[in-house]
């Protein structure tokens, strides 16, 4: 569903004139074949839309750390360029979760497994990676699970 939204996006905004998108939509088809690639180096046919969720997740992190470079070194027109592609990727990402979204998740989750101690966050981030690809700031997740499990 996924690379069929994503060679339709594509189309559309060549057809479009829109160089903006269809320079994003490249930029992610790109990184789909990098994963496939490496998927079939696993063993695997290709990447699964969890994966790729991921790697659009990574590439948004980029853009908004190139937007604060950008800010600082005082070029606001590349940050404007980073931030318009980040509008771009995330049309291909479901909803993203706020903090107490992702808070009541983790907490489930830590009921659901039994988890008492952090000696159990590696077993609570992974289950939240498996059910919640790209909907999330793992980055967030992980304090939050610290935080709780502490």
């Amino acid at each position: 569903m996924l690379r069929e939204d994503l060679q339709k996006a594509l189309k559309e905004s060549m057809l479009a004139h829109d160089a903006v998108t269809t320079s994003a939509v490249r930029m992610i088809i790109a990184g789909q074949k990098e994963k496939d690639v490496e998927a079939r180096g696993k063993g695997k046919e290709k990447a699964t839309d969890e994966e790729l969720m991921a790697m659009m997740q990574t590439m948004i992190k980029q853009r908004n750390d190139s937007i604060k470079m950008y800010m600082d070194g005082n070029r606001p027109e590349l940050a404007d360029k980073e931030k318009a592609e980040i509008t771009v990727i995330e049309r291909f990402l479901p909803k993203q979760m706020n903090e107490a979204e992702i808070e009541a998740a983790i907490k489930a989750l830590i009921a659901e497994l039994g988890a008492t101690s952090i000696k159990d966050m590696g077993k609570i981030m992974g289950a939240l990676k498996a059910k919640y690809a790209g909907q999330m700031d793992f980055g967030k997740a992980n304090g939050m699970v610290k935080a709780c499990l502490s």
